[in-house]
Parts: structure tokens; sequence; C-alpha cells
């Protein structure tokens, strides 16, 4: 029996599978390169993704770095301004602890000073309280005196309606405050003349030395308005003076009224 022998390749449907098994193999071969390439990319997009990571963390330790050191040089310029803060409170303090002892010194001296004028006030209130009460003295003798009185040129001037001796005329108006009457001058002479119109003591004598006339005050006369005859000693003991129109010296023992003188200011 002969055998059928024949060449693969002469077979047509053999062909067919044969270049469908080479496809397949082409195929094989191709998918299996392609894996081994995703392998790769796959490998360098690990190491890049790794690499990437290794970036972001040096990254972010820098900026953590950066971080820190930006807040030390924070902290040490707020520790700069605290310092310098509290060295101008210090010096502040110090000058106004300067100024306060200067003003508390300043003060002291005030004080001790209107103390000094308050002691010079209470001493000169002292003298002016001393001073009312003697004048509201004065004032009430004043009172007393002007009842009858007669007021002329800051003078009170009184003529009582008895008589008396020279002597006892003086004291009596001595008694009161005031003294025989003083002539000082022609106005105050015109006066008495035109007020009183009566023969009265005055208050001139020449006790202590004949012929020296002074004033009951202890003063020289100076302005004098006697008699044509007067003074005439010498017909006696007379060292006491009288007035009427004009002056005469009569006998200090003769009775007449008199007339006393009281300064308003004295």
């Amino acid at each position: 029996m002969a055998k059928n022998t024949f060449s693969n390749t002469n077979i047509p449907g053999k062909q067919k599978v044969d270049a469908k098994m080479d496809i397949f193999a082409s195929t094989d071969y191709i998918n299996s390169h392609g894996v081994l390439e995703r392998s790769e990319d796959t490998k360098r997009n690990q190491i890049f993704q790794q690499t990437e990571r290794e970036s972001v963390k040096i990254r972010v330790f820098r900026a953590v770095e950066v971080s820190l050191l930006l807040l030390f040089v924070l902290l040490l310029t707020a520790v700069k301004m605290w310092c310098l803060l509290i060295h101008t409170n210090n010096q502040q303090f110090h000058i106004n602890n300067k100024n306060t002892t200067e003003e508390r010194d300043q003060l002291l001296k005030n004080y001790t000073k209107l103390t000094e004028e308050r002691d010079t006030f209470l001493a000169k209130s002292n003298n002016f309280c001393k001073l009312n009460e003697q004048l509201n003295l004065e004032k009430k003798e004043l009172w007393t005196l002007l009842e009858g009185w007669t007021y002329y040129k800051f003078h009170f001037y009184y003529m009582p309606s008895e008589e008396k001796n020279w002597t006892e005329s003086r004291r009596y108006c001595r008694d009161r405050g005031a003294d025989l009457i003083i002539i000082n001058n022609r106005e105050e002479q015109d006066f008495v003349k035109n007020t009183f119109r009566q023969t009265v003591w005055i208050g001139l004598t020449d006790s202590d030395e004949e012929g020296r006339w002074k004033w009951v005050d202890g003063s020289t006369l100076t302005t004098s308005f006697w008699a044509s005859t007067e003074p005439n000693s010498n017909l006696g003991d007379e060292d006491c003076a009288v007035m009427y129109l004009y002056w005469a010296d009569y006998p200090c023992n003769h009775t007449f009224k008199w007339i006393c003188e009281k300064a308003f200011f004295k």
C-alpha cells in the first residue's frame, strides 16, 4: 500500500494553520516584549515617584528649617525689643523718680514757705486783733467824749459849765483822756474865741521857769496871741494863762472855766 507522503506546505489547510501559529507566536512575542516594557516603565515610574517623594521630603524639611530659622530670628528680635523696652522703662522710671523727688522737694519748700507766711499772717492777725481791740476801746472813749464835745479839724473840744483853778481844770481833762487846750495858730485861736466866748483856762504856763511859757505837752511857745499889756508877771504870781479875746496871765489858783482838747487820732 503506498503511503501518501506530502509536504506540510503542500497542504493548504496546514499552511493556514501554520500561518495562524506564526501570527500567534508573533503576538506572544510582542505581548511578552510589551510586558517587559511595561515592567520597565513601572520601575521607572516607581523610581520617579520615590524620587519625587524624596524631593518633597527635602523641600518640606527645608521649609521647616527656614520656618524654624525665621521663628528663631523673630524670637531673638522680640527678646531684643523686650530688653530695649525694659531698659527704656527703667530709664523712664529713674527719670520719673528724679522728677518726683524734685517735685517733692519743691513741694516741701513751698510748704515751708506757706507755713512761714501763715505764721507771719497769724502774727499780723494777732497784732491786728490787738489794734482792733485798742481802736474799739478808743472808740468807746471817743463816743463817751462826743456828748457835749465840739469837733474841729480832727480835734474835739469841751468846755464844762463849772469853774476850777488851773491845776484842777487840767486834772479834769486828763481824767477824760484829754488835756487843757493848746492853740497852735490863728485859725484855732479864732475858732475857740468865736465858739466858746468865755474866759477860760488854756494849757499854757511858766510855772517851771519865770517868763518861759510852755504848753502842757512840753513844747515851747512859738506863736502867741497875748493882749497888748500881757503877760505882766511882775504884778504877782501869775504863772497860768487864760483866754477870752486874747491871752492874759493869771494866778493859777484863780477859778475859771476851761477847755479840754483831745486829738482824734491820739
